[in-house]
């Protein structure tokens, strides 16, 4: 949130990771899961687990969402979506959608602070201490996200494999 690069095993400092790829704070739904994951925070920390969440949107915009949804887990600016390509869940967003989204008061641009928007599928990875990955959940359907309850399951089994 300060601007300064970050890696993820530094965010992580050899703990299991959650990683939660997020379209911005101007989307609801993204919101919603993001205090999903806030009420799971407990039971993660008890299983080892440090969380973070990525997005396009720029530092100073993190600092709304986390204030506006009181999130005790760290949000990370992707706003080139480098992170989101090389996990392989970033597209670039079409002329037609920038225009809807204009039309709704959300600036795509503004919020990355980059010409070319672009957004994650909504996302959540579980890494593990070697960095591996252990678990995805991708839905093409921004509504539709992983609930905490196979969150918390997934998170359980992936510390087994």
């Amino acid at each position: 949130m300060d601007g300064k690069p970050v890696t993820l095993k530094a965010a992580f400092a050899g703990k299991p990771g959650v990683v939660i790829f997020y379209r911005g704070g101007w989307c609801p739904y993204c919101n919603a899961h993001l205090r999903e994951v806030k009420d799971l925070q407990k039971d993660l920390a008890k299983l080892g687990y440090a969380v973070v969440a990525i997005t396009p949107d720029r530092p100073e915009e993190l600092r709304k969402t986390m204030t506006k949804n009181a999130l005790p887990y760290a949000l990370l600016s992707d706003s080139k979506s480098e992170s989101a390509r090389a996990f392989g869940v970033a597209y670039q967003v079409d002329a037609e959608t920038l225009k809807k989204l204009d039309g709704y008061g959300i600036d795509l641009r503004k919020a990355s602070g980059q010409e070319t928007a672009w957004l994650p599928v909504p996302s959540v990875f579980l890494v593990g201490r070697d960095g591996a990955i252990k678990f995805v959940y991708a839905n093409p359907d921004y509504k539709v996200r992983l609930k905490a309850p196979v969150l918390l399951a997934a998170a359980k089994a992936a510390l087994e494999n």
